[in-house]
């Protein structure tokens, strides 16, 4: 592997912050053309970061066998990612010397400790999304009977039913069902887990109620002193309360 691959492979500078908040870039090789691409690689880890900083070239960590730098063509890569150089920090002649000509401050070798800085972009947080709004159904009615051997589904609404609905017909919704006659089949509110779901009935003789999965048979039904009247049924610690209407 040659120098300048074993160079253009491990970083060629450090990006250091100052107590004056002036950023330090300190050079370990006189290879500009890396320190173009390694400097653009920063860039485009963060836009902003790189724009129009004020910028202090330390040029004494150079190995002394290095030539003399080109420091105009330095300060043009640098001006290139919108860094600013307003001071040089050297302590080889040639670097000094360098300087002088293009009347840049030369800074003596910092004796200060610096903390090594990574360019890191800023984004400004996103507004929180509205939530969608909720979808709501029409309650979805029935206003003939609802014959033996029927399947009503009223899916994500109430179900009313204006009619009586005879033995072996099913009445199915994920919300309320509301029958406004007999009610000799069966009734399941709450089909997709719904536990605030009700069944309303102006006579209940069902087959079968249930809601969100809890369900009672006729036999449980006629024992209760309401069976054959108006009532509500409601869903309470899994238990199935039926109360008059």
């Amino acid at each position: 592997m040659s120098q300048t691959e074993s160079q253009d492979q491990a970083p060629v500078f450090q990006l250091k912050g100052s107590m004056l908040a002036i950023t330090v870039l300190e050079l370990a090789h006189n290879d500009l053309e890396a320190l173009d691409r390694q400097l653009a690689a920063k860039v485009a880890q963060a836009p902003n970061f790189f724009s129009n900083t004020p910028l202090v070239l330390a040029l004494d960590k150079l190995p002394a066998g290095e030539g003399a730098i080109d420091l105009p063509g330095l300060m043009r890569v640098c001006r290139q990612h919108g860094l600013r150089t307003l001071a040089v920090r050297a302590n080889r002649i040639e670097d000094i010397a360098a300087a002088i000509a293009i009347d840049l401050p030369v800074l003596p070798p910092s004796g200060a400790r610096e903390r090594p800085i990574d360019p890191v972009e800023v984004v400004a947080p996103k507004k929180p999304e509205k939530p969608p709004e909720p979808t709501i159904k029409p309650t979805k009615i029935i206003t003939s009977p609802v014959r033996g051997g029927q399947t009503v589904y009223a899916e994500g609404c109430d179900l009313v039913v204006i009619a009586s609905v005879s033995p072996g017909a099913e009445l199915m919704a994920d919300g309320n069902i509301h029958v406004y006659g007999p009610m000799r089949g069966r009734a399941l509110a709450g089909h997709k887990g719904n536990t605030k779901a009700r069944i309303f009935c102006q006579q209940l003789s069902a087959e079968l109620v249930s809601i969100a999965g809890k369900y009672k048979v006729s036999e449980d039904l006629r024992r209760d002193p309401l069976w054959g009247t108006g009532v509500q049924i409601s869903l309470s610690s899994d238990m199935l309360n039926i109360t008059r209407l």
